[in-house]
């Protein structure tokens, strides 16, 4: 056994003894193990500076802390803060008992269903596509899958190109519940909480569908969870290990439920192998092209007061690169201009007065003063990546 490892099982029996002994009332013993949970947290961090989980620790030692605060009846203790000089110390938080700590499962996850049609899905065709061969006709007439389908889609490709708004739309096509998380929220500030948190999420989409509705289970910034690390601790294997379990029972070809898991990243190259397998769809989320960006502009200048010669189809010619989200961006940096001219004038104060129309020179000038979110470089290593290991 590892070091760190060896640290971790030490802060876990630590933590574990200390909530017992706080269960039974006795304080001061359970003061002195949370000390020692926290000291071994803290001692983990700093032998080990560009570990992944620090901040993890670091919020568990903060709530173990804030937990002898409230045994102490509100003494003062030393606050923890995480300086660039990779020292650890403690910063105030908001008390939080045990079962608030316990309790964070709800906050991790979002349940609303979304309300997306594919129609502000824009471009992406090829996706699109692959998305409903793999989710939506299985669950219109799975009568015709003989040899199932596929559960594990993962969507990858530079940020801001609609790799979200795709599983929402998805969702909202075949009225499937929506589960959503962000991985790297999946490791709780409580030790041995993480791993649970993943059987919960997966526990949930499975039930949903065995009661014969849909259930989309949509994991954001994947490659913080199950990504390559040299460095790896026993708690980071154990949250793996789980996530592999998980999905191996998603996929049994026994059970003909749609449950569907849908990862995204922006680093599909950070995933290591046993993972890229359990998704059958490996799908590309590619910068806008010309027509795509067109559509963009339209449909983000609809409100907006243009100057009648403005020439949106120059814009999109202009744009290229650039992905969905920095249109967007580009588009809003232009209204605020105007709108900053009508204050600056002084006639702002006047209810009926109107920013002047947005001009080409106003969108050119945003355009001149900004570059696009994603270098040609990282764009070379997606489509690199992507003929390695896309599954259409």
């Amino acid at each position: 056994m590892s070091a760190s490892q060896e640290l971790e099982q030490a802060a876990t029996k630590y933590a574990l003894e200390a909530v017992r002994l706080d269960k039974q009332g006795s304080r001061g013993m359970a003061i002195t193990m949370y000390q020692k949970g926290i000291s071994t947290l803290l001692k983990l961090v700093r032998l080990y500076p560009d570990y992944g989980l620090n901040s993890v620790y670091i919020q568990r030692a903060q709530a173990y802390q804030e937990r002898i605060k409230a045994l102490q009846g509100g003494g003062q203790i030393q606050p923890v803060r995480q300086h660039s000089e990779r020292t650890v110390e403690m910063t105030d938080q908001p008390p939080e008992t045990e079962t608030e700590g316990k309790a964070s499962y709800d906050e991790l996850v979002l349940q609303e269903k979304p309300n997306v049609s594919w129609n502000q899905v824009v471009g992406l065709d090829t996706a699109k596509k692959a998305i409903k061969e793999a989710i939506v006709y299985p669950v219109e007439r799975p009568d015709l899958f003989p040899l199932g389908w596929p559960r594990g889609i993962l969507l990858f490709g530079p940020p801001g190109c609609g790799k979200t708004l795709m599983a929402a739309a998805v969702a909202t096509e075949i009225d499937a519940a929506f589960v959503s998380v962000d991985a790297a929220s999946i490791m709780s500030k409580w030790l041995g909480e993480a791993e649970k948190n993943v059987a919960k999420l997966f526990n949930q989409a499975r039930n949903t569908a065995s009661s014969g509705r849909p259930a989309i289970l949509f994991i954001d910034e994947l490659d913080s969870l199950i990504g390559m690390h040299s460095n790896e601790v026993g708690g980071e294997t154990r949250v793996r290990n789980q996530f592999l379990k998980e999905m191996d029972g998603v996929m049994d070809k026994g059970r003909n439920i749609h449950a569907y898991v849908i990862g995204a990243t922006n680093k599909p190259w950070a995933l290591d192998w046993p993972f890229i397998r359990r998704f059958q769809k490996r799908i590309m989320v590619p910068l806008p092209d010309y027509e795509a960006r067109l559509h963009m502009l339209k449909l983000y200048t609809e409100h907006l007061n243009l100057a009648p010669k403005i020439d949106l189809d120059e814009f999109a010619r202009l744009a290229a690169g650039f992905s969905g989200s920095d249109i967007r961006d580009i588009c809003q940096s232009a209204h605020l201009r105007v709108i900053g001219e009508l204050f600056d004038s002084g006639k702002a104060s006047d209810k009926h007065a109107k920013p002047r129309p947005l001009s080409m020179d106003d969108f050119k000038g945003i355009l001149a003063d900004r570059k696009p979110s994603v270098s040609p470089r990282i764009i070379s290593t997606y489509n690199e990546w992507s003929e390695a290991f896309k599954a259409l």
